[in-house]
């Protein structure tokens, strides 16, 4: 491990995942000496599979779970203000199938979206017609009613990876690629036994918080045996990614005779998102993958809606991400409630383990897991997330649309479709990516179609990156246009990187 990682520390994050890394902001921020271990990179597992949404959870509704919608609804607000270059309004238009939901029942649904909460961003929900609306287009021709509502979409990898760098920036100390091995409890404090690819060390933390995910309870049993936790119901969600099937920049959201919804999303500007399912899941949830029945399903709920027709053989890509979702007598795995719980355990010393949540209430879980940790680690300091920005949100005047403009006239030798994934990817961190730089050539080698030295050496550099697979598919999604590409330029790269750190000790 890096000599730079201290002996003791105030509060020990078990998780890198958005739970974990949310928590490790909020507590360096309030002061307190944090640690944060993830046995793989940042966002590896549940936090970079999601359908990448920021929103209340409409379904959520019929189950009347009002109060979850409306938290949620909340904290849509905060996150679109914390982050706009990765986050942004997303317009969703749900056709009319009158056999599977009456217009009333939709109506009454909306409306209530619309008023649980105060909106400052997101417009009205309304009845259009797809006839002429251009949502309408790509449809089969029964479809003529339908819904339009505003929610919106995250890239859920770099919120995690944004979340580690302010977290660092307050003084926290981000650690990849390191395992916690063991908990053991020593004089009303936790001895940590921590393992990354050099070796192992100990570390002495006065509180703990378990953000393992789907993780959570082992890592619980594993510190205090006999305690008896939340029980956590594994349910896997999984999505496919195919051609775009549509040019305008609404998304979907499509009602299916199981009453689930799968939404089918614009994405990253070539390819379709459709997702996402919901299974029940006790496997090892590192090893979780999508099975063909679940594309079948996926592909079958597009061809109900679409006029183009896809199958199997269109998907380009797929992922599969476990969510821990807190255990209820729910029997259908779509009806699992998405709150979170909190546990604090403080005998024999502080240990709290976050139970459930999901990506657009993990703000919210962060500062109520530092809230009922600041008594046993005396700490008075406020809570401070909800006006803070995320690093490069500070946009002028919030706005990416008018911040490619700012770059247009600053970068015009920047080719127009890099400048637009530079700005929604870094926002105004931008300077720390380019440097210098005043021409391409000062982008250094492209090692890949639209990846230069520049970039990745940012990556390595400020934002954990260490392997190909890091850098292609969760600090960017490069990955979806080099599907077939040879990879062994930025893989060698990335060797001669690590041999020159190597050498550099």
């Amino acid at each position: 491990m890096s000599g730079a990682a201290p002996a003791s520390c105030d509060l020990l994050v078990v998780g890198g995942g958005v739970n974990g890394t949310g928590i490790a902001r909020d507590a360096a921020g309030r002061g307190l000496l944090v640690v944060l271990c993830e046995r793989d990179d940042l966002a590896s597992h549940t936090s970079s599979r999601s359908t990448g949404l920021i929103h209340g959870g409409l379904r959520y509704l019929e189950e009347f779970h009002f109060g979850l919608v409306r938290k949620a609804l909340r904290e849509r607000e905060v996150l679109l203000a914390a982050a706009p270059h990765i986050m942004s309004p997303l317009r969703f238009v749900m056709p009319h199938a009158a056999h599977l939901r009456p217009a009333w029942m939709i109506r009454a649904g909306l409306f209530l979206y619309d008023h649980l909460a105060r909106r400052a961003r997101l417009a009205a929900s309304a009845a259009i017609d797809l006839r002429t609306h251009i949502a309408g287009a790509p449809l089969q021709a029964p479809y003529r009613r339908g819904f339009v509502y505003s929610d919106g979409q995250v890239d859920d990898a770099r919120l995690v990876v944004l979340n580690a760098l302010d977290a660092q920036a307050r003084g926290a100390l981000i650690l990849t690629r390191t395992r916690c091995e063991a908990l053991a409890p020593r004089e009303g404090r936790w001895c940590a036994t921590l393992r990354d690819p050099r070796g192992e060390r100990q570390l002495t933390a006065r509180a703990v918080a378990n953000a393992a995910g789907p993780w959570v309870s082992g890592v619980l049993a594993a510190a205090l045996p006999g305690r008896a936790p939340h029980q956590l119901r594994l349910v896997k969600g999984s999505h496919v990614v195919v051609p775009r099937l549509f040019t305008h920049r609404f998304a979907y959201v499509f009602q299916n005779e199981d009453r689930r919804i799968v939404f089918a999303i614009p994405y990253h500007q070539d390819f379709t998102l459709l997702g996402t399912t919901d299974v029940d899941y006790r496997g090892d949830p590192a090893a979780v993958h999508i099975e063909a029945a679940e594309v079948a399903y996926l592909c079958a709920i597009a061809n109900r809606y679409f006029r183009r027709q896809i199958g199997p053989g269109d998907v380009l890509w797929s992922y599969s991400g476990v969510r821990p979702l807190l255990e209820d007598e729910s029997s259908d795995p779509t009806r699992v409630t998405r709150d979170y719980a909190l546990e604090l355990e403080r005998q024999p010393a502080p240990l709290l383990s976050v139970f459930g949540g999901k990506i657009t209430t993990y703000r919210r879980l962060a500062e109520e897991a530092v809230n009922v940790l600041t008594g046993p680690l005396g700490v008075r300091a406020a809570p401070w997330t909800a006006n803070a920005l995320l690093p490069g949100g500070d946009l002028p005047q919030g706005s990416v649309a008018v911040f490619l403009r700012t770059l247009a006239r600053r970068y015009p030798w920047l080719p127009a479709r890099l400048r637009w994934r530079y700005a929604h990817a870094y926002g105004a961190r931008i300077e720390r990516v380019l440097g210098a730089a005043a021409a391409p050539a000062h982008l250094g080698q492209e090692l890949l179609p639209q990846l230069y030295e520049r970039e990745v050496e940012y990556l390595c550099r400020e934002e954990f990156a260490h392997s190909a697979e890091d850098i292609l598919w969760r600090r960017s999604k490069l990955g979806l246009q080099l599907l077939h590409a040879d990879l062994s330029p930025l893989e060698r790269w990335l060797a001669a990187e690590r041999l020159r750190g190597s050498d550099a000790e």
